[in-house]
């Protein structure tokens, strides 16, 4: 549903920097920014932000922050009229949505059928298949696993077995050959079952040593989509990101346009509106092959905002309300790099490292942002992500732009806890980083971790 343009209270379903994020931009259009908070969450960064705050339950997510009703019955108690997700808890949660748009209020993301239908990652590769987009060879139909030998080997190994439902690393489990292929079958089945209440899987053949590379989307209501260029996110751990970067040291012009017009095929085949990101995986030649789509705003959002000059939360809240799209598609003006700098320890294999921030110092500069939600005698709990802070760089050129985040991360304190912060100092140092020589296999390769 397009909200009414009168429309000016935010409910912000999230916690943490990305909710501190999406409150400063309903502010900067001079809107009412409307928190929501567990039972530990109270008096955190976000909340103190906000223009007025409801409590949405206990600490454990499926309690608050997951919990539909819990968000419904805030925002009709604050008299908010918009709600905007973020990313994580329910940002690509289809009921949610819709039950959104059930209680009268409008939804900051796409429809609903269309989070669905991206969600599945099985039907989301046939879409794309459908409409053109290039797909790593793989099956089109849910496999049982009596069928998964035969079909293994007309795709061929190594491959990776994926659940239809998602989950990031959770529910992909990568085949070096037959002999590997009926454990690994039931691992990610059952973890699927487990989790996501669906052990559909599917099949795709795997890419050695890819890039990991994005499009920044963007739709309104009255038919104009653009892309925004791409973002590199080729260095993770356990599949999540570590390091992005826009532009990519990969991508030139030619391969730059071929990307995002096979992006917009994808938003013209399912009707797409607001922002999203098509993910793709790349090889070294240039070649690249849809992955998945992100109905939501990324976590690594401001690399893009910082090369393009652009502000994707607030342009989100003004293309929900039905107004049309005003960002226009522009090269990348120098680079930017992000890290995310995580409450984990690097001594035990990135294990989460809860504990109260004693200190806290983040970095100011030149070229520098700071995405965070933190201060002093901040907890730390294991009920939610351990991310402490996003550190963006920018600059005239990648150069500069590692050189300022050498820069912010010595800048860098925080006390009480162990971070990953030399771990990403290291990352910086890497020959192979400095000349932009990178896949997925990074982390593995150099630190040894998967």
């Amino acid at each position: 549903m397009v909200g009414q343009a009168s429309a000016k209270r935010v409910l912000v379903a999230n916690r943490g920097e990305i909710a501190a994020r999406v409150i400063r931009a309903v502010q900067g259009l001079g809107w009412h920014a409307i928190a929501v908070h567990s039972e530990v969450d109270g008096d955190s960064p976000h909340v103190r932000m906000a223009d007025s705050a409801a409590p949405i339950g206990p600490a454990q997510a499926h309690k608050s922050y997951t919990n539909i009703e819990a968000v419904l019955h805030a925002a009709r108690e604050t008299g908010a009229e918009l709600v905007h997700p973020g990313y994580g808890f329910l940002s690509e949660n289809g009921d949610f949505a819709r039950a959104v748009e059930r209680a009268g209020l409008t939804w900051v993301g796409p429809r609903p059928e269309v989070i669905e239908r991206m969600g599945d990652k099985l039907e989301a590769r046939n879409i794309a298949a459908a409409a053109g987009v290039p797909v790593l060879p793989g099956t089109h139909e849910p496999v049982a696993p009596e069928q998964a030998v035969e079909l293994a080997r007309e795709i061929g190994f190594p491959l990776m077995i994926k659940a239809v439902g998602g989950g990031g690393g959770i529910g992909i489990a990568r085949v070096e050959d037959e002999a590997q292929l009926e454990k690994a079958v039931e691992g990610v089945q059952h973890r699927a079952r487990t989790l996501f209440g669906n052990d559909r899987l599917y099949l795709e053949r795997f890419l050695e040593n890819p890039r990991h590379i994005e499009i920044q989307v963007f739709a309104d209501h009255h038919g104009r989509r653009i892309h925004l260029g791409e973002r590199e996110c080729s260095i993770q751990r356990r599949h999540q990101k570590v390091v992005e970067e826009a532009p990519s040291p990969l991508a030139d012009e030619s391969m730059r346009q071929a990307m995002g017009e096979a992006a917009l095929k994808l938003v013209d085949a399912v009707n797409y509106t607001n922002a999203g990101t098509v993910e793709f995986l790349a090889d070294n030649d240039g070649n690249f092959y849809f992955m998945e789509m992100n109905t939501r705003i990324q976590v690594e959002h401001p690399v893009t905002e910082l090369v393009t000059g652009t502000d994707l939360v607030a342009e989100q809240l003004r293309v929900a309300l039905g107004e049309p799209l005003t960002l226009e598609p522009t090269p990348p003006a120098g680079h930017a790099i992000e890290v995310r700098l995580y409450a984990e320890n690097p001594e035990k294999k990135l294990l989460p490292s809860p504990g109260t921030i004693e200190r806290i110092t983040l970095p100011v500069g030149e070229g520098i942002r700071v995405e965070h939600a933190m201060r002093d005698g901040i907890k730390i709990t294991p009920f939610y992500d351990p991310m402490i802070a996003k550190i963006v760089t920018h600059g005239r050129d990648r150069a500069t732009a590692i050189d300022r985040m050498r820069e912010a991360l010595g800048q860098t304190r925080v006390e009480g806890i162990r971070t990953n912060l030399p771990l990403l100092l290291q990352i910086l140092e890497k020959d192979d980083f400095r000349e932009g020589r990178l896949s997925t296999d990074f982390m593995r390769e150099h630190f040894g971790i998967a």
